[in-house]
């Protein structure tokens, strides 16, 4: 399969790869979460050439997942704002957060602490429920096709053996 045959494919993870899954999207993603808004301040937290960068930027707008932003009429100049739709990339960010703290941190720790605003803590993410709040764990899930899916559970190709 082509890397740009990933959108056309039926699968929420393939579809979401071909919009978010190289490593400089998921670093310009990271960067807006952190507030940068900006071109020059992209470039230089990435240190991509702008040629790439404004490759990428261009693809997230088209997806709609950032927004462009007038703020200098002369000469115009555009600031890059996270969509609702981009806002929902919140919890794949953390968790390749909590991922990396994990297991590749050094021996100093973690380079970003998390602290959740509502209570002051730090915070580990963590993938919850939205039934019941329980933390998911892999052997605990069970996955079942859905309504965009033609194949009979039994035959589904993500089945797990008994």
């Amino acid at each position: 399969m082509r890397w740009q045959d990933l959108g056309d494919v039926r699968c929420s993870v393939a579809r979401s790869l071909a919009v978010v899954g190289d490593r400089w999207t998921l670093l310009l993603l990271r960067d807006c979460f952190l507030g940068a808004r900006r071109f020059e301040q992209l470039q230089a937290s990435l240190g991509i050439s702008s040629h790439l960068l404004s490759t990428r930027l261009r693809k997230l707008v088209d997806e709609g997942v950032l927004e462009r932003h007038a703020y200098c009429e002369r000469p115009t100049r555009h600031e890059y704002r996270l969509t609702e739709k981009g806002r929902d990339l919140y919890p794949v960010i953390a968790s390749l957060v909590r991922w990396g703290d994990r297991w590749l941190a050094d021996e100093a720790g973690p380079p970003v602490t998390l602290v959740h605003q509502g209570c002051g803590h730090a915070t580990t993410p963590t993938l919850t429920c939205s039934e019941c709040g329980e933390a998911l764990e892999p052997r605990a899930m069970r996955p079942v096709a859905g309504p965009a899916t033609r194949l009979p559970e039994s035959t589904a190709p993500w089945r797990r053996d008994p």
